[in-house]
């Protein structure tokens, strides 16, 4: 079956708000296996939208709108949607009573505009919403659905996957699940180069590369009957990923990051971390903090901007800064090893380079940024020239940060990942 998405409010297209509904509707019809091929933003103009309306209706089997269902004279999605479909529209009584007692509830006043959100589609499939005033819908004519939303995220989701998606898994029972196999420390055409052969062989499940900053993730996307059955077409594949890629693999949980899997390996190794930055001026910084008790094991972290401050705190010598420069080979050692001396750590990780715009030269240009990492007595150092904005350096620095502190934990301590 074909679905078509329909997001209706002129705040999403002047970029008042950012449409999450979008990107969640679309990732659960996948989940479905629903095929998506339009997706549309249109205002709360009654004509635009039921051209578009038309349109959909005569190339999609399940047509989904977000927005529009408020009490207001602009939300017109219902009565646009209703026309289209040849229904008039109607007062459910259920909904009257549930507005009433939700207003009550939170001690508002009832405005006559607000009974407009009862009116329904005759015939419908009313979706009664217990967190707004506004139920969603359900048309049918033929063999198209239309399905209404409320706008809000906070009514949509639960909405949406407590009444839409058992009512469109009936009517596709086939499911897609994917699974994410995330790696670091290798470019996306080295990746797709391991696995291209699995790429053009591929029926069910399929993988497809994913290039992020400093990262690379490999979807595998199975159809089955049910989750467990795609699952199950999935660890094949999972298991030969793993087996190509061996420890640049970091996990296969979607929900885990480059930064958490670090965390969970200081744990288990009951190792100390922390960091002296230059250039990137605290994101690496950031980047571990984000992670949920990561204070156990990140302690301090050093901004040491100036050369002053890269002598006076870490200790890096006068001459080697005179001889090789703040951005080098030298200093970032000295500042790795300085680092974890100060801080009284296991491990330390270093950053110093040039962003830009400004101050890059011939043998020093734009993008070089040196990056040690002090692991237990040894040092590990990469050089790396990267292009792009500031910001751009700066992110792919800490990226490659990150990957150089994993790869030098699971090398000292001879970790493997499961």
């Amino acid at each position: 079956m074909t679905v078509e998405l329909i997001c209706v409010g002129t705040e999403i297209l002047l970029g008042n708000i950012v449409n999450t509904n979008a990107a969640f509707l679309s990732e659960k019809c996948a989940m479905l296996g629903l095929s998506m091929y339009y997706q549309s933003v249109v205002g709360d103009n009654p004509g635009r939208l039921r051209e578009l309306l038309q349109t959909a209706k005569g190339r999609s089997d399940v047509v989904i709108l977000s927005g529009g269902l408020g009490p207001t004279q602009d939300d017109l999605t219902k009565e646009t949607a209703a026309e289209v479909m040849g229904k008039p529209l109607v007062e459910d009584g259920q909904a009257r009573k549930e507005i009433a007692e939700f207003m009550a509830k939170r001690g508002r006043a009832i405005t006559e505009n607000n009974w407009k959100q009862a009116l329904v589609p005759e015939g419908c499939r009313v979706l009664y919403n217990p967190n707004g005033t506004a139920p969603g819908i359900i048309m049918e004519e033929g063999d198209t659905r239309m399905i209404l939303l409320p706008g809000p995220p906070d009514e949509l989701v639960p909405m949406f996957e407590e009444q839409v998606y058992p009512y469109l898994h009936s009517l596709q029972p086939e499911v897609i699940c994917s699974r994410m196999v995330k790696l670091c420390g290798i470019g996306e055409s080295s990746a797709e180069t391991e696995v291209l052969d699995l790429i053009e062989s591929q029926q069910n499940p399929t993988v497809a590369p994913y290039a992020k900053i400093g990262e690379v993730h490999l979807r595998i996307t199975a159809k089955a009957q049910s989750e467990d059955a795609a699952y199950a077409l999935i660890a094949p594949m999972e298991r030969e990923l793993r087996k190509r890629f061996g420890d640049l693999v970091y996990t296969d949980d979607p929900q885990v990051t480059l930064e958490m899997a670090i965390a969970s390996l200081l744990e288990e190794q009951r190792l100390t971390v922390t960091t002296a930055e230059s250039c990137t001026g605290g994101l690496l910084a950031g980047r571990l903090v984000n992670v949920p008790g990561i204070s156990g094991y990140f302690k301090e972290g050093y901004i040491t901007y100036s050369n002053e401050a890269k002598e006076k705190i870490l200790g890096v010598s006068h001459d080697t800064l005179e001889a090789y420069g703040a951005v080098s080979q030298q200093t970032a050692e000295e500042m790795a090893k300085g680092g974890a001396k100060a801080a009284g750590a296991d491990i330390c990780v270093a950053v110093t380079g040039i962003a830009g715009p400004d101050g890059g030269t011939e043998e020093k240009p734009v993008g070089l940024v040196y990056i040690s990492c002090y692991c237990k007595g040894k040092l590990y150092t990469q050089k790396n020239q990267y292009t792009g904005s500031r910001s751009k350096i700066r992110e792919y620095s800490v990226a490659s940060a990150l990957t150089l502190l994993r790869q030098s934990i699971l090398k000292e301590t001879g970790c493997k990942m499961a």
